[in-house]
């Protein structure tokens, strides 16, 4: 049984899905339905500038495209449909494409606006994040408990925990985990995701999202704040907007597929970074990345063998 993954931000690079675009047909009908919905978008993805590309209102859309290509291109090769979906914060909202529940146009519109209402909830310079390595979940939460301002963002794999808020109050959390023996790195984010003070992009998004229509997915797609398996289109939308300011339990995520009988779990998109995340929480499982062509091909094989 396999599970599709999708990636989130942070997994960008100038000239992502390319190769799907050159390879595959449906790829290229997807990208090309990209740039319709978002004049522009694929000169971003393909030429850059790299400052441009990391921009959240451009990064956003551009991976989601990149994610639905790679799917495309699964689908396009007899890929089968997964058992289970998931994506790491921004990347659930592909899974949501690839599952059937939103139109591409629909989401790649959403998703832009989304990144726009993120980086004006909170002035740039003012938020700020940072990933606390080698320490467990208990014992960060223990400090963020006790500094206000500062929230868990991101539960990634054992060891690895996310914090988001105010850059006073990262700051401060961050010293007294490090007091702890905790390995803090400072993330070079342009706001506070996953924390309260996304509230009003959560608000924002809600009024645009209430325009859509959404669909029973063909597949189960896990929410990032219930870490369970979604179906039911009304619960999808809110979660999908109480998402913005709650963490993702990426770990629970994993380990609850893991428990439903998922053994191999295939990254579809730009990057490797939750192939990793994989390999950290279930080192038994098997995790593919499926990035380019050639590794969808071996993928492919490793699942319908």
């Amino acid at each position: 049984m396999f599970a599709a993954l999708f990636p989130g931000q942070g997994s960008q690079k100038v000239g992502m899905g390319r190769a799907f675009a050159e390879a595959s047909a449906t790829a290229r009908a997807v990208f090309d339905r990209a740039e319709a919905a978002l004049p522009g978008l694929l000169e971003t993805i393909w030429e850059g500038p790299e400052e441009a590309l990391r921009l959240t209102e451009n990064q956003q859309p551009a991976l989601l495209a990149v994610s639905a290509a790679a799917w495309a291109a699964w689908r396009e090769a007899g890929g089968p449909d997964p058992a289970y979906a998931a994506g790491h914060s921004l990347g659930e909202w592909s899974a949501h494409v690839a599952a059937g529940t939103l139109e591409l146009e629909d989401a790649l519109r959403l998703v832009r606006s989304r990144g726009r209402y993120m980086q004006e909830a909170v002035p740039e310079g003012e938020g700020a994040m940072a990933a606390i390595l080698k320490l467990d979940e208990a014992v960060v939460r223990e400090v963020v408990e006790r500094t206000e301002g500062v929230w868990i963002a991101n539960l990634n794999s054992p060891g690895q925990v996310v914090i988001s808020g105010r850059k006073e109050a990262v700051e401060a959390a961050a010293a007294a985990l490090k007091e702890r023996r905790g390995r803090v790195v400072p993330l070079k984010v342009s706001a506070p995701f996953h924390s309260e003070l996304m509230a009003p992009a959560r608000e924002a998004l809600a009024r645009d999202l209430a325009q859509v229509e959404l669909r029973p997915p063909r597949f189960p797609v896990f929410s990032n704040v219930t870490a369970r398996p979604e179906t039911d289109p009304a619960s999808i939308r809110e979660l999908l907007l109480a998402q913005i300011t709650a963490p993702v339990r990426w770990v629970e995520i994993l380990e609850a597929m893991h428990e439903r009988g998922v053994t191999t779990f295939v990254e579809l998109g730009s990057g490797n970074v939750l192939t990793g995340l994989v390999r950290r929480t279930l080192p038994e499982a098997r995790a593919l990345n499926a990035e380019e062509p050639e590794g969808l091909a071996a993928a492919l094989q490793e699942v319908v063998s």
